[in-house]
């Protein structure tokens, strides 16, 4: 599926390692460690999870980068807190009222629709047309879960750790809006599927 050079072969072995040393830098003095750990523990399962199936299934280069934007922007949420995160450039430029970096994360979320069309299509589990909703949908219901889980946290952590962890920043509509930002994200890297060229395994 992917080109048998060095380079191509090696690509999810070096992206592990970059972000290892990412992850290592970042877990150093977070701005609340508390948050730190909250966000941090679906990074480490989902990265975990990644290295233990590598070997069971390997999926195409450009699957795992797309899965690596969301370890990294949310590696770099949980140092400084999603709200927190050194994003002026981007507010100021374009007028905003609020750091929308959370927004760039949860787009990223939308990102594993391409994994999971990846691994339907290449077992054969399921009709093209199937692939695409079930994909979109497991996106939106993954989406609709985390803003039930962040909701769960924010109460019963309280305080600054929870709002932090909530990061709605004053924005009533802040769920929805994620929501909304992961469904685009899925539907951006359908649409790459759709001409990446991945078939079934023969």
């Amino acid at each position: 599926m992917d080109n048998e050079s060095p380079f191509f072969r090696y690509f999810p072995h070096g992206l592990a390692a970059a972000f290892t040393l990412l992850w290592g830098i970042l877990a150093i003095n977070p701005v609340m460690r508390d948050v730190w750990w909250a966000e941090n523990l679906p990074i480490i399962i989902i990265f975990l999870l990644l290295v233990v199936t590598f070997k069971i299934f390997r999926f195409s280069n450009l699957a795992y980068g797309l899965m690596a934007c969301w370890l990294i922007l949310h590696t770099i949420g949980g140092h400084y807190t999603f709200a927190n995160v050194p994003f002026d450039f981007i507010t100021d430029f374009f007028g905003f009222e609020r750091n929308h970096f959370d927004r760039l994360g949860h787009y990223s979320i939308g990102f594993y629709a391409f994994p999971i069309a990846e691994f339907l299509t290449r077992k054969r589990l399921a009709k093209p047309v199937v692939i695409y909703l079930f994909s979109l949908f497991a996106i939106m219901a993954l989406a609709a879960g985390y803003e039930v889980i962040e909701w769960w946290y924010a109460v019963m952590a309280g305080g600054d750790a929870g709002i932090e962890f909530l990061g709605s920043q004053g924005d009533i509509w802040d769920a929805q809006t994620d929501m909304l930002a992961d469904t685009l994200g899925a539907v951006t890297t359908l649409i790459l599927f759709r001409f990446s060229g991945i078939r079934a395994d023969d």
